[in-house]
């Protein structure tokens, strides 16, 4: 990891602290209800925020690519949560020449109905090894949805990689489809021992 990761992802930790936990009574998606809620939206779309996410997922992702010897093309997920965090990964890798640069792509949740009716848009082709990416994994019903319309749309997933594990499921419901989950954040760093 470059030599400057922790202290970035301290910085990222503070920001996600301040902008994107809150604590009350929230219904869930998923029909549940939670004592906490988790919007990445406020940080990623944040202008250091979107910085920090970019360089410590960097980071993270050329860390796996180089460990596996991994031909990453692109990164991308299911809009909206990944989408600014993925042009911060692919910004970061750039900016910072690293040793893959990263395209990033955006998986729509139902095919355009115009024009090229794409369901993944942006810089992803068939054939193409990519890093599934998603902000917040809950139940991880929205990063299989991405990983099932890259695999029918002819991509190979790498690894999957998130801002923030929930702690709720997902990941390990992932992980028994046989898809690899790195996470920056667990739950518990972000909310203590609130559950």
């Amino acid at each position: 990891m470059p030599q400057d990761f922790d202290a970035d992802r301290q910085r990222l930790l503070a920001k996600l602290k301040e902008k994107s936990v809150f604590f009350g009574d929230f219904a869930l998606s998923s029909g549940g209800r939670s004592s906490f809620y988790i919007d990445c939206r406020l940080t990623t779309l944040d202008a250091e925020g979107a910085c920090l996410v970019g360089r410590v997922m960097n980071a993270m992702i050329q860390h796996e690519i180089a460990a596996g010897a991994l031909p990453v093309a692109a990164v991308g997920g299911l809009t909206m949560g990944a989408d600014p965090v993925a042009l911060a990964i692919g910004m970061s890798s750039w900016i910072e020449s690293s040793p893959k640069l990263l395209q990033v792509f955006s998986v729509r949740k139902a095919p355009k109905v115009h024009g090229q009716t794409k369901l993944i848009e942006g810089n992803f082709a068939p054939g193409d090894t990519v890093v599934v990416l998603d902000d917040v994994v809950t139940r991880g019903d929205s990063t299989l949805k991405a990983i099932e319309s890259i695999e029918q749309a002819g991509g190979k997933v790498a690894f999957v990689a998130v801002l923030v594990d929930r702690e709720a499921g997902g990941s390990e419901k992932i992980r028994s489809l046989g898809h690899k989950v790195i996470s920056v954040f667990r739950r518990v760093e972000l909310t203590g021992d609130i559950a």
